[in-house]
């Protein structure tokens, strides 16, 4: 399978302290891959070194083949911040049609990818209000249509289903499921076992370091367990373990 995106030995630290441990991953296409981890553990730290919007102390970083940060890559990635980064004053049209125009998207696909992304969130009732009339589930909503106005090609998103009710979570995943299909790339952040369990790839993270990672399925198997977050906790434990010797 081509890889999409792959992070070779990135370290990180801020203020002298370290944030990422030598972290290795390939995210493929058809592919679904969650880092999941409490908040803290960096899971926030490495996508925005994926993104380029922070650079490696050291290790490499590449998307579709190209070092990042890299602005033509850019616009075949689309991506939900963990905090909406919204025009208030804007509808949430406005606020659509504002990010098709700057990633390009053609003025005879306007229209139609607006309906359709509001339509995977369900907020096309919405869509004629000011976004500072949004509930704050609702701006998550928004910022995912957003993330996928241009029918990106390699979808990241950071938490992308809090605040948002069982039903409508059970729709996006259905829609993300479709997009690995199309051979489209998927990352998604979260610290719900859930959201987790949906996902075709797994890194478990915890204090900057990759604790264990595989399928849901496999990663039960390997340790004899019934659900992802005792392979968490086992994960953790044996990691600490080798740490200490």
């Amino acid at each position: 399978m081509d890889a999409a995106v792959t992070v070779t030995h990135v370290n990180k630290s801020f203020n002298k302290k370290r944030i990422l441990h030598d972290v290795n991953l390939t995210a493929s296409a058809h592919e679904i891959l969650g880092l999941i981890g409490p908040s803290g553990a960096g899971k926030t730290t490495i996508i925005k070194n994926i993104m380029g919007m922070e650079q490696p102390d050291n290790g490499e970083v590449t998307i579709f083949g190209n070092p990042m940060p890299n602005r033509q890559v850019l616009q075949r990635i689309g991506f939900m911040a963990q905090d909406d980064a919204l025009y208030e004053s804007l509808t949430g049209r406005e606020n659509l049609k504002f990010f098709a125009q700057l990633f390009g998207v053609k003025k005879d696909r306007l229209n139609a990818r607006i309906d359709y992304t509001a339509g995977v969130v369900n907020l096309n009732q919405d869509l004629g209000k000011r976004v500072s009339n949004y509930s704050g589930g609702m701006k998550r909503r928004l910022s995912l249509a957003i993330s996928l106005i241009q029918d990106p090609d390699l979808l990241v998103l950071d938490e992308p289903t809090v605040g948002i009710d069982p039903e409508l979570r059970r729709q996006i995943w259905d829609e993300l499921r479709k997009y690995a299909r199309d051979g489209k790339s998927i990352i998604i952040t979260t610290h719900v076992m859930e959201d987790a369990a949906e996902c075709d790839e797994l890194l478990m993270i915890r204090e900057g370091h990759i604790i264990t990672h595989g399928s849901p399925h496999s990663l039960e198997q390997e340790y004899h367990v019934d659900n992802l977050e005792q392979v968490f906790l086992k994960a953790g434990k044996s990691n600490e373990n080798s740490n200490n010797h």
